[in-house]
């Protein structure tokens, strides 16, 4: 019989480090009402705004129901709106306000500090290396 070693196993550790990592940036967040979650979808509309939600559920690997939700919340926060996409009656595009554009000058810098201490947990160049391994198994099966 094979043993299998939980402590090694690298689904254990990756969602140890993600259970970790969520809960210090939940905490970063919480004072601005906003859960990491909703920081995804506005940081990917930060990066590009006006995104259909299923351009948003694709780039956020989130199905639309829940991504609906989301939107559902940020809009009822005053950070996004929706509206028609021109080119596709049935479809609409979230779009930033100025309130969820303005927010990435206070959020950003939070998810930055964060990514500053991980780096300074690992010695040079481990973090690039750690992001290449992580996008890697992304695709593939683990533990």
């Amino acid at each position: 019989m094979d043993s299998f070693y939980i402590e090694t196993s690298v689904g254990f550790l990756l969602a140890k480090a993600h259970q970790g990592l969520y809960a210090n940036f939940r905490d970063l967040l919480a004072p601005h009402g906003i859960t990491p979650h909703q920081f995804a979808l506005l940081a990917f509309l930060w990066q590009e705004d006006g995104r259909s939600q299923t351009a948003l559920s694709e780039k956020t690997e989130i199905d639309r129901t829940t991504l609906s939700g989301l939107v559902d919340r940020l809009q009822k926060l005053g950070l996004v709106r929706r509206l028609p996409d021109p080119a596709d009656r049935r479809a609409c595009r979230v779009c930033l306000t100025p309130a969820g554009r303005a927010l990435e000058a206070k959020l950003a810098p939070l998810a930055n500090d964060l990514r500053r201490t991980v780096v300074a947990a690992l010695a040079p160049g481990e973090y690039e290396e750690l992001c290449r391994l992580l996008i890697k198994l992304r695709g593939g099966v683990h533990d």
